[in-house]
C-alpha cells in the first residue's frame, strides 16, 4: 500500500504530461512544423513577359489563395464538427500568417456552408465567426469572392442575398485590385449566366470596363474618356470560384486531385465549371495571365491557350479534403511564380492519435501491474 502510495502520482503525473504533449502537438505544434516547409515561390527570369518592360524598383507582391472555408451552419453542423474543423482552419491560416506573412489573401467562396439558407441575425453570426478565424494584420489585404453556398446558385440568389453578402464581407460582384502595378481581377462566377438578370447584366458591363481601363493602360484602345487611370499595364490574375469550363477532371494529375472514382465524373456547365461560353468570353476579354478558382474541392491544373495557368484548388477545410492545400504565388508586373502549400494531412493527425493513446495507456497498465517480490533464506553460521 506504501508502495502504491508513492508511484501513483508519479504515473499520474508522467500520464497527464503524455497526454498534454501528444494534444500539443497534434493541436498545435504539427503546423508549424508541416507549414514552415512551404516557401513563396523564386521568379524565373526566363518567364519574363517580353512585350513589358521590367523595371528595376519592382519589388514582388506576395499572395495567398485559399478557397471553400464552408463554415458550418445550424443545420448541417454537429458541435464537434464545427469545433474541429474550424479549430483546424484557424490554426493553419493563422500559422501561415505568422510564419510567411503575405501581402495578399484571397478566399475564393463558399466561405459559409449555409449562407444561402441563413437568416440575417444567423449571417450575421457567420460573418463575426468569419473574421476571429481569419483574422490578418492591419498591413495585409483580405479579399473575397461569393461562391454558391454562400448565396445560392444562379437560379436561387435574390436581390437580398447578394446585397448581404457584399454588405457583410465587402466584396462586390466584380471588382480590380491592383498592388504595385499587380491587377487582380474578382468575379462573382454565379454572376456570369449571360441572360441579363439583375446580377448578370451589371457584371458584363463591369468586366468590359475593366477590360477597357487595361487596354487603355496598354494604349491599345483609342476611347479612352472615362478610362479609369492605370499607371501601368500588366497581364490581370482572374479570381473566381467555379473553374473554368472543363469537361471533367480526369486531365488532372495532382497530389491533391480528385479520387480516381470521381475524376471521370462530367461537369454540368454553370454548375461544377463556368459554361464553355463564359469561359471563352473572359479569356478574350481580359486575357489573364493566371487563373486561380475553387469549387471543385480538389486540386487541378489546366492551361488555356497556350500560356493561360489555371489552378483549381481544394477545399481549405479537412471536412471536405483529407489532403488540403493552399497555393502561394509572387508576382511582378512582368513575371510570376505560384506553389502548392501542403496543410496537415488529416489521417496523419488520426494515426498519430490511434498510436500515442494506446502507448499511454499501456504504460499505465505496466506501472501499475502488480509486482512480486522474491526473498532469500539466511544461512545460519
Amino acid at each position: 500500500m506504501i508502495y502504491f502510495g508513492t508511484l501513483f502520482p508519479r504515473i499520474f503525473l508522467t500520464l497527464a504530461l503524455g497526454l498534454v504533449f501528444v494534444l500539443f502537438f497534434c493541436e498545435y505544434l504539427i503546423y508549424y512544423i508541416v507549414l514552415i516547409q512551404c516557401e513563396w515561390p523564386t521568379l524565373d527570369p526566363r518567364k519574363e513577359d517580353p512585350a513589358l518592360h521590367r523595371e528595376v524598383t519592382d519589388r514582388p507582391v506576395t499572395a495567398m489563395f485559399i478557397a471553400d472555408t464552408h463554415l458550418l451552419g445550424s443545420r448541417e453542423g454537429h458541435w464537434f464538427d464545427k469545433l474541429r474543423r474550424e479549430w483546424q482552419m484557424y490554426r493553419t491560416f493563422q500559422t501561415m500568417m505568422t510564419l510567411h506573412q503575405p501581402d495578399m489573401i484571397f478566399i475564393l467562396g463558399d466561405i459559409f456552408d449555409e449562407g444561402q439558407w441563413c437568416g440575417s441575425m444567423e449571417f450575421e453570426y457567420y460573418i463575426k465567426r468569419f473574421h476571429s478565424l481569419f483574422y490578418v494584420p492591419k498591413d495585409t489585404h483580405l479579399y473575397v469572392v461569393a461562391g454558391n453556398h454562400d448565396m445560392g446558385f444562379h437560379y436561387a440568389i435574390t436581390p437580398y442575398r447578394n446585397q448581404r453578402f457584399i454588405n457583410g464581407l465587402k466584396s462586390p460582384s466584380v471588382r480590380r485590385l491592383s498592388l504595385r502595378d499587380n491587377h487582380f481581377v474578382l468575379i462573382n462566377s454565379m454572376a456570369l449566366e449571360g441572360d441579363g438578370c439583375f446580377l448578370c447584366r451589371p457584371t458584363e458591363i463591369t468586366v468590359n470596363k475593366i477590360a477597357k481601363d487595361l487596354k487603355c493602360a496598354r494604349r491599345l484602345n483609342d476611347d479612352c474618356r472615362n478610362a479609369s487611370t492605370i499607371s501601368r499595364y500588366s497581364r490581370p490574375i482572374l479570381l473566381q470560384h467555379y473553374p473554368m469550363y472543363r469537361e471533367s477532371d480526369e486531365i488532372c494529375n495532382e497530389l491533391d486531385q480528385a479520387p480516381d472514382e470521381l475524376k471521370a465524373i462530367k461537369f454540368r456547365e454553370r454548375w461544377e465549371c463556368l459554361s464553355k461560353e463564359a469561359s471563352e468570353q473572359l479569356l478574350d476579354i481580359l486575357n489573364p495571365r493566371l487563373i486561380v478558382a475553387g469549387h471543385t474541392h480538389h486540386g487541378c491544373r489546366k492551361i488555356h491557350r497556350d500560356d493561360i495557368l489555371e489552378f483549381t484548388i481544394p477545399s481549405f477545410s479537412w471536412r471536405n479534403k483529407n489532403n488540403p492545400s493552399l497555393l502561394m504565388g509572387t508576382f511582378t508586373p512582368t513575371n510570376y511564380s505560384v506553389s502548392k502549400c501542403y496543410m496537415p494531412v488529416e489521417s496523419t493527425v488520426i494515426i498519430i492519435y490511434k498510436i500515442s493513446l494506446p502507448c499511454i495507456v499501456i504504460y499505465l497498465l505496466v506501472k501499475l501491474r502488480p509486482r512480486r517480490h522474491t526473498y532469500s533464506r539466511l544461512k545460519m553460521p
